[in-house]
This record gives structure tokens, sequence and C-alpha cells, in this order.
């Protein structure tokens, strides 16, 4: 990609399924809005899943200095991945359902704010982390979570409403799992709800059960969650969005290097909410400073 002297390459990339609304036009906007006297920017449109990453590689290896998810976590994601370990820069503009991550970095969420955030190219290192060697840069996660992230991907409307109503139908029926787990070297045995592998605070939509997740401290926080009564669910909901649910016994939280999980059967997990089907065995490791993304 060709630029004038002085000028940052800049590559929008767009996921047209994600929360858009009721923007028509998007690139135009960004033309609208992206400081020309800084950036050549190019913007590209996804057609399906997986997309985004060949095309973040592709634009890495042309020596791209910014590329910009449009998109939910899982085109952050998609990207991010693309962009571990090299010097191009990861840009934000939330679209999504959750949006985990923009809300850890206090990304805003108002198109004409989100461009104004990349007009600035303030750049941060932050760390990214593996879960059997597939990239999160957000949370991560197996049992009650990653079942309902399945039922979501494969739901015909997205956003908040659809997300709850999924949790509260299948919560009664799920059952806790029996997880062996190796913390740094030292083996626990815990029956969960479900196990998350936070790298940010965020648990999506403004939720949080690990508010002290610092996503450049070089650790990854492992949240073990056990099953909150029914009858109890009222009043433990509220303190996800408070922020306070992690002073109850119900949450257990180790900071780790490297964790290593053990499970009985093969299920699905999820990475920054993008469910995947896995392995017995799920092993994190975490990658300090591994990737630069623009921040306010």
């Amino acid at each position: 990609m060709e630029t004038q002297p002085g000028k940052k390459n800049i590559l929008f990339i767009i996921n047209p399924i994600s929360g858009i609304g009721k923007r028509k036009d998007v690139g135009k906007e960004i033309g609208e809005m992206i400081d020309a006297s800084s950036f050549h920017y190019r913007v590209v449109t996804t057609k399906g899943p997986g997309d985004a990453t060949v095309i973040a590689k592709e634009a890495v290896a042309a020596g791209t200095d910014v590329v910009v998810a449009v998109g939910g976590d899982g085109t952050v994601n998609e990207i991010g991945q693309a962009l571990v370990g090299s010097s191009a820069a990861l840009g934000i503009i939330p679209m999504g359902s959750g949006n985990g991550l923009a809300r850890h970095l206090k990304i805003p969420f108002r198109f004409e704010k989100a461009i104004q955030v990349i007009n600035k190219l303030n750049i941060r290192k932050i760390d990214t982390a593996t879960l059997n060697d597939k990239v999160f840069l957000s949370i991560a996660g197996a049992g009650y979570d990653a079942f309902v992230a399945k039922k979501f991907a494969k739901a015909p409307r997205r956003g908040f409403f659809t997300y709850f109503r999924i949790v509260s139908n299948e919560y009664p029926q799920y059952r806790p799992k029996k997880y062996v787990i190796d913390v740094d070297g030292k083996i626990i045995t815990r029956r969960a709800l479900l196990i998350t592998f936070a790298n940010s605070n965020q648990f999506g939509n403004n939720t949080s059960i690990d508010p002290g997740a610092e996503i450049d401290d070089g650790y990854i926080d492992l949240c073990i969650v056990r099953r909150i009564p029914v009858y109890l669910i009222p009043l433990y909901v509220p303190l996800l969005f408070t922020k306070t649910i992690h002073k109850t016994h119900y949450i257990e939280i180790i900071r780790a290097k490297r964790v290593i999980v053990q499970r009985k059967k093969s299920r699905t997990i999820h990475l920054d909410g993008d469910p995947l089907k896995m392995g017995k065995k799920l092993e994190v490791n975490i990658h300090p400073l591994s990737l630069n993304i623009i921040v306010p």
C-alpha cells in the first residue's frame, strides 16, 4: 500500500452483520471523519467468519500501520490475532453486542468519538493470551458462558435482550461440571458453573466478575464461578453491573501466568464471546505487552 510521505496507512475492516444499525454507508462516514492530513485510508467489508483475520494478516504483511475493527468482540478478536507481535496497531470502532475490550479501554461508543480517538493515534501496549494456541484479547471461558455463547451465535437476532433471554431460559437446567486445574503448578479441583480466563475486567455488556483484572499486568485472572441457586439470582444479577459480585463466596479469583484445565469431555469454549469446540485439555498462557492498540 503506497502513501504520501509522513502519512500513516490505515485500514478499516467492517463486519456488516455487527450492530451498524441505520448507518447506510459507513465507508463514506469514515472518509468524512478521518484526518486525511495524517492518514491514507482504505475500507473493506468482510463476507464471512475468518475474513477479518485473512485481510488483517495481508495488511500487516503490506506494512499497514493501523488496522481498525468496525464491529463487535468477534471482529476485534479476528483482527487482533493477526496483529499480535507486529508493529501494527489495532483500532476499535465498537459496533457489537458486548464490546468488552472497548469498554475496558474506555473507547467511546459514539461513532464520531471513536474516530476522533483513532485520529489522535495514542498507542498503548496490552497483553494478549492464548487458549490452546488460539488468541483472545479480553476474555475466554468454559462452562455455562460458553454454552450460552453457542446458543447466542445461532440466534436469529443479536443484542443484549437476546443474550439475556438465553441466559434466563437455560440456567435452571444447566449443571456445573468438574474441572481439575493446574495453576502455575498447583493442582486444584473444582465443580463450577463456569471458568473464565480474564485478561480484561469485562464479562460483556458492561458486567464484570473480576473488576481487578488489568490488561497489561502480565497475568491472566482465573475466575471460578459456583452455581448460584435460582431463587437467589434476582439478588445477585445486579452485582454483575455494580462490579461487586467478586466479593461473594460464589466467585474465586486466582492470578496466574499459566493455567491448564482438564475436563471429562470435549465441549464448547468461547474466545472473546465466539464459541468454538475444544478437547478435554485447555491450556491458557499470557503473552505480556504483545499488541499495540489505540486508546483514548
